[in-house]
C-alpha cells in the first residue's frame, strides 16, 4: 500500500508507524560428499575443472571464468582473485588436486594463443580501463583466460579482436545435465559448490575469519550462516531417538 500511494499515487502517507518488510532468510542449499562425486563424474574436461576450482577453492562462478594465467601461482599454492564481488582483491588456497588439471589445461590454453598470434591475434579481453593501461601486455600468455571461448570476438566497447572467457550460460548447462544425470533431487547451480566449501571448512573445523577471508565476505554475519547449515553435526549432539536405539 505504501508503494502504490509512493510511487504511483505519487503522495506520502505520513504519521504511519511502519518498519518496512524483510526478505526471509534462507539457508544455503548444500551437497553431501557423495553428491559431489557424482557430480564430477558426469562432468567433462574443463567444465570439471570449473566445478573443481568452485567446490575447491570457493570462488563464484564468475571469478572462476575470469581467472587469467597470471592469476595462478603453483609455489605458493594460491589464486589471486582479481576485483570480485563489491570490487575486492583477495587471494584463497590452491588445492592439490587441482594443480594438474589446470597445468594441462594452461597448456591447452598456450597452444590457442600461439594460434591466435600466428594469425594476427592475441589480444587478451579485458575492461576499457585495463585495456587503455596495458594495451601493450594484454599479448602476453598470461593475461590470456584459463578458460577462453572457443571463438574470436569483436570487443564490445574497444572494437579489438580478442578471445574471451567461456560464458556462464555454457557451464550451467553441463552442470544442469550433469545434476540430472547424478539423479540429485537438490536444485544445483554453480553457486552450491561455493555454499558446499564453506559448509565442509566449518565441518572439518577451520576457523571463521578464515572462512570469511577465503569466501571474501566483507560482513562476518555473511559467513555466519553456514554454521547454521552445519548446526549440531559440528556441536557433536545426538538426536534423544538415536540415543535410544544405539
Amino acid at each position: 500500500m505504501i508503494f502504490l500511494y509512493r510511487y504511483v499515487v505519487r503522495k506520502e502517507i505520513t504519521n504511519l508507524k511502519y518498519h518496512n518488510a524483510k526478505l526471509p532468510k534462507r539457508l544455503p542449499n548444500v551437497l553431501s560428499n557423495n553428491e559431489v562425486t557424482a557430480i564430477f563424474n558426469n562432468l567433462l574436461d574443463e567444465y570439471k575443472l570449473i566445478a573443481g576450482i568452485l567446490y575447491g577453492c570457493g570462488l563464484r562462478i564468475t571469478e572462476a571464468l575470469s581467472l587469467r594465467i597470471k592469476d595462478i601461482n603453483f609455489d605458493s599454492k594460491s589464486i589471486f582473485i582479481f576485483n570480485g564481488k563489491e570490487r575486492k582483491d583477495r587471494y584463497t588456497l590452491l588445492p592439490n588436486t587441482l594443480i594438474n588439471p589446470l597445468k594441462k589445461q594452461i597448456e591447452y590454453v598456450k597452444r590457442i594463443h600461439t594460434d591466435d598470434l600466428n594469425h594476427g591475434y592475441g589480444i587478451a579481453s579485458a575492461p576499457t580501463a585495463l585495456y587503455r593501461k596495458y594495451q601493450g601486455a594484454l599479448k602476453l600468455c598470461g593475461w590470456q583466460y584459463i578458460f577462453p571461448s572457443q571463438h574470436r570476438c569483436t570487443h564490445p566497447y574497444d572494437g579489438y579482436i580478442c578471445r574471451h572467457h567461456l560464458h556462464v550460460s555454457a557451464f550451467s548447462k553441463h552442470l544442469h545435465r550433469a545434476a540430472k544425470l547424478s539423479q540429485i533431487d537438490k536444485r544445483v547451480t554453480a553457486h552450491t559448490f561455493r555454499h558446499s566449501f564453506a559448509t565442509r571448512l566449518l565441518e572439518n573445523g577451520t576457523d571463521i575469519r578464515t572462512v570469511q577471508e577465503l569466501l571474501g565476505h566483507t560482513d562476518i554475519r555473511t559467513t555466519e550462516i553456514y554454521t547454521h547449515v552445519v548446526g549440531n553435526r559440528r556441536a557433536g549432539t545426538k538426536s534423544p531417538i538415536d540415543c535410544l536405539f544405539n
